[in-house]
């Protein structure tokens, strides 16, 4: 068949399938989307929220002529390059969350399919990339002006679609990348300057497809790291070197990790006093068996409809499957103050990859995990912008979640394609951000934002709410911010703070009293946004330093 046909074919499927969901929206659950910005010059791939109100962006070199120029008549030369020696635009931005507004950074080796980390101080460790840029470390601080600081070989190995995560020591463990079956640490010492094989990740390893990139890693509340990728998972002492358990295998064994990119979430930890935490995983989405080599020759399989979820912690542990309302693949998902889980982005068909994606799923889904099996799911009102391949989904302090990018393609396509190439910024808004709330909706009075918080320390947490106060609905969250790429976030965690006493301490003001988190294992030293939250509303949040 004709190509031109085909891709009118493809976009007449895809506009009747937004017909349809559009005339559905009077009955999704809510949920606001915001136009931000219309163009910030580049493809909003990679996301992290720094202290300051500020996120870091960024896509690859390799890309292309940005529609963002560098400041000052500034330009990039990287002979390496595989798409221009002499590039004298942006690949990074820097956006102003308050401000509503953007400048541009300059990256000098390729970022492409990177990965990273808040350090304990607040800057982002940023790590790896493509070509030139695979041994890189960059580090952006938080301060007026700044742009990114590169250094040569930072790494010990190169890493291309590697998963970072931030330890109880203030290091961070970057684990394997294309072709690697390793980890190693960053900043390095005498004793972590070594590469340590993981042979795990060669056992989930699909010849010729892989589906085991960008794996699914979080820190249990042992200090040993849960690692999913394929379609199973270890519990990792890396100290040792060991495998503390293995799981079992998801039901139906299809893949979820990259191509066949489905998401994950470690669920909010709670019960911190308890002599036993318990820690949930829930993953969901992804592709089925096969669905790779198939969209590779032009065929689109549905993806994956189910989610799993499993208590890690449990000495027996098994998976319990859920379905979600419409099949996902490529979709984020994103941890919400209130407790709940953001599934967002991405396609009902084929895989991650060029060109590999159709039939965008633009209505977001609301997972509430302390419900029943069976009432869990809760669609939201739908975007009108497809989020496919390379799109990203954050939280903000003020509860709103930024969303942006999409391209699935090798260069910038703005043209004749079926889903160009997407610069424009959204804000998802949430229920919880209705004026109808308002009266419910708690304001943190004291302390202020940016203090310092200790391990197992009392605090206090003044807030004030113009309406009647539920004292036993009445909560503490701490959400470590992600760093996003490729349908996962990385460090994401929201820890549960139980109101011990709730008091009244002025006209319509009141004290909440809690315990932080008693270590590093449940809580890694760094930047924390802080919410109270109340009947499932949550305030503005403030920045709290864990030491």
């Amino acid at each position: 068949m004709n190509p031109k046909v085909i891709l009118s074919l493809s976009f007449l499927f895809f506009l009747l399938n937004f017909l349809l969901i559009i005339s559905k929206s009077t009955h999704a659950a809510g949920g606001k989307w915001v136009l931000l910005q219309q163009n910030i010059g580049i493809t909003a791939m990679h996301l992290q929220l720094l202290h300051n109100d500020r996120v870091v962006i960024y896509d690859r070199t390799d890309f292309g002529m940005s529609n963002l120029s560098l400041p000052d008549g500034k330009c990039r030369e990287d002979p390496n390059d595989t798409a221009l020696k002499i590039d004298c635009t942006a690949h990074s931005v820097e956006y102003d969350v308050p401000t509503n507004s953007f400048r541009p950074l300059m990256v000098q080796t390729d970022v492409w399919c990177s990965s990273g980390s808040i350090s304990p101080d607040g800057r982002l460790i940023q790590t790896g990339g493509f070509n030139d840029g695979e041994r890189k470390v960059r580090i952006y601080e938080p301060c007026n002006g700044c742009d990114w600081k590169e250094y040569d070989n930072g790494l010990a190995a190169r890493r291309w679609y590697a998963t970072n995560h931030i330890l109880p020591d203030g290091r961070q463990i970057i684990i394997g990348g294309r072709r690697q079956f390793n980890y190693e640490f960053y900043p390095k010492s005498a004793s972590s300057s070594n590469v340590y094989s993981l042979p795990f990740l060669v056992q989930t390893n699909d010849a010729k497809i892989e589906n085991n990139l960008y794996p699914f890693v979080f820190l249990n509340v042992d200090g040993n790291l849960f690692i999913f990728a394929n379609n199973r998972a270890i519990l990792f002492d890396y100290v040792k070197n060991i495998i503390v358990k293995t799981y079992p295998q998801i039901p139906g064994g299809d893949p979820r990790s990259y191509p066949s990119t489905g998401s994950a979430v470690l669920l909010p930890l709670k019960n911190l006093q308890a002599q036993l935490v318990e820690a949930e995983v829930l993953l969901c989405g992804g592709a089925p068996k096969g669905s790779h080599e198939k969209a590779v020759k032009g065929t689109f399989v549905e993806a994956l409809k189910t989610c799993g979820r499993i208590k890690i912690t449990d000495p027996n542990p098994q998976w319990v499957v859920e379905t979600m309302p419409q099949a996902r693949v490529m979709g984020d998902m994103t941890l919400l103050p209130d407790g709940t889980v953001l599934i967002i982005n991405g396609a009902a068909l084929g895989t991650a990859g060029w060109e590999f994606g159709r039939n965008p799923v633009l209505n977001p889904v609301l997972y509430q995990p302390n419900n029943a099996v069976g009432s869990r799911f809760m669609q939201q009102n739908p975007t009108t912008i497809p989020r496919m391949y390379h799109s990203t989904a954050i939280l903000l302090r003020d509860g709103r979640v930024l969303v942006g990018g999409s391209n699935p393609h090798i260069y910038y396509e703005f043209k004749n394609v079926l889903f160009p190439t997407e610069l424009r910024l959204e804000a998802f808004n949430p229920d919880y951000l209705d004026a109808k709330y308002a009266n419910l909706r708690p304001k943190i009075v004291a302390p202020n934002s940016q203090g310092t918080i200790t391990y197992a320390q009392k605090l206090a947490v003044r807030f004030s709410v113009t309406g009647t106060l539920a004292t036993n609905l009445v909560s503490v969250t701490m959400v470590a911010p992600s760093f996003t790429t490729h349908s996962f976030s990385m460090n994401q965690r929201v820890l549960v703070l139980a109101a011990e006493s709730v008091t009244n301490v002025a006209l319509s003001t009141y004290q909440v009293l809690v315990t932080t988190p008693g270590s590093g294992n449940l809580a890694p030293s760094g930047y924390y946004l802080l919410y109270v939250v109340h009947q499932s509303i949550p305030s503005e949040g403030i920045w709290v330093q864990v030491l």
